[in-house]
């Protein structure tokens, strides 16, 4: 299964989004931030970013459902309609740019391809989709990573295609992320994408179907005390057990803590040694577009992901990811000694 049509479609929904969130992030409004159930900040980017993308889906597959982040409910009430009408200015800028190289007329873009209030309202509603163990979805995080981008940090614009409960493409955007880590403020803005047998990728976010820019990603199998550490979550994870995983393993490196779905495309190209996330809240269920996108970046890079027990993740059980303690990602080798690591602090009842 080559999937090249899907593939082309999204890295070009993706870097059409990124381009908004962008626009956003230099220049967010104080009146652009409402406030989500869970209590963490989402933004204009958010709703805008994943109606551009749903719009491009639409166009493209109109029969594969989408599992989405966002829903339009509070945008459709009358007091966010200072909120609603800068989305629907931006989703227009962004859909109505020329064409870039590698993009399609027929994929939603161009000067007419302009929306209505209430279509972009229907867009952002297409992610509504439930999930499911069978046939085609896509499963979208238009913003993954929300407060590092309020804070100007690390986020992610986060997309997958999942056939019958099996993640088959994956394209992860990071605006903000250098494209090399060696350069840490050297030029910015990368996009990571993963095909099933097919290997994993960096480009440029501003030149992503430039086979020039690619740059194969390649995880480590085996590393040393001396050069590895923990890749974790802002807030989100329990740090003091990531501190005795580490102390186990003899890693002294201190923790790289970084928002967003970076995290893992930083570990496919050789940052740090393990992305560790350990459940902070027993009722809190991960979120299939958290992991999704970066689960097969993570594999065709030659690594290893599975969560808390050693066991594969899946996601074909709807929205979340049901009866899950964390999430271990690494090099082969690696893994195998975090999993262990991770097993004795958990008997230990840390």
């Amino acid at each position: 299964m080559s999937l090249l049509t899907e593939k082309q479609i999204a890295i070009a929904a993706v870097r059409r989004a990124c381009a908004l969130t962008s626009l956003v992030f230099n220049q967010l409004r104080q009146n652009e931030t409402l406030t989500k159930d869970d209590e963490s900040p989402v933004t204009v980017g958010d709703f805008g970013s994943q109606a551009v993308i749903n719009t491009v889906l639409r166009h493209a597959f109109p029969d594969d459902p989408i599992v989405g982040e966002e829903d339009s409910a509070e945008l459709r009430s009358d007091s966010t309609e200072a909120v609603r009408h800068r989305i629907v200015e931006l989703v227009n800028r962004i859909l109505t740019a020329p064409l870039q190289p590698g993009e399609n007329e027929q994929w939603g873009f161009g000067p007419e391809r302009g929306l209505s209030t209430d279509e972009v309202m229907d867009m952002i509603d297409r992610g509504n989709y439930n999930g499911g163990s069978t046939g085609r979805l896509w499963t979208l995080d238009p913003i993954d990573g929300t407060k590092g981008f309020l804070r100007g940090g690390q986020y992610a614009v986060c997309l997958a295609l999942i056939i019958d409960s099996v993640v088959h493409l994956g394209v992860v955007g990071c605006p903000n992320l250098p494209l090399s880590a060696s350069n840490p403020s050297g030029p910015r803005g990368c996009i990571f994408v993963a095909v099933k047998d097919q290997g994993a990728f960096q480009f440029s976010l501003d030149d992503p179907f430039n086979p020039e820019t690619a740059v194969p990603l390649h995880l480590p199998a085996m590393s040393t005390p001396e050069n590895s550490c923990i890749l974790q979550s802002v807030g989100h994870t329990r740090l003091t057990v990531n501190d005795r995983v580490a102390q186990l393993l003899g890693w002294t490196m201190p923790p790289i803590s970084m928002d967003s779905q970076a995290k893992y495309c930083s570990l496919s190209r050789g940052e740090g040694g393990v992305y560790l996330r350990l459940a902070g809240d027993l009722g809190y269920r991960e979120k299939i577009w958290d992991h999704a996108p970066s689960a097969i970046l993570i594999e065709e890079a030659g690594g290893v992901i599975t969560d808390a027990d050693g066991e594969p993740l899946n996601f074909g059980l709807g929205r979340s990811l049901e009866n899950n303690y964390g999430i271990i990602a690494a090099g082969k080798d690696v893994h195998s000694r975090v999993l262990k690591a991770v097993k004795q602090v958990r008997a230990e009842g840390k």
